[in-house]
């Protein structure tokens, strides 16, 4: 975004974590697959690949542990993405 000169509002997950009251509004009614970091220790302790937990749990432990979120978070209106590729980048820049 700041390659692109789009303006944004950048927030440091591990200092300002997401609540999971706000973490189930940004995810909505998305796979909350798509928000998991699978380098996350957390991730790979529990044996995400092969077993999700439900979404109030994932987002419950996103809300614990940041490092499960995967990043970056990109939110423009109702569009959200979590580490888009840069077609998708660019698209959100526009």
């Amino acid at each position: 975004m700041l390659e692109r000169g789009a303006p944004f509002r950048e927030r440091d997950l591990m200092t300002q974590p997401l609540t999971a009251a706000e973490l189930d509004v940004l995810i909505g009614d998305r796979p909350v697959a798509m928000f998991l970091n699978p380098r996350s220790s957390l991730y790979q302790e529990r044996g995400m690949a092969t077993r999700l937990p439900s979404r109030e749990e994932a987002i419950r432990l996103m809300a614990e542990d940041p490092n499960l979120i995967l990043r970056p978070v990109i939110r423009r209106g109702e569009r959200v993405v979590a580490r888009p590729d840069d077609e998708t980048l660019a698209e959100l820049a526009t």
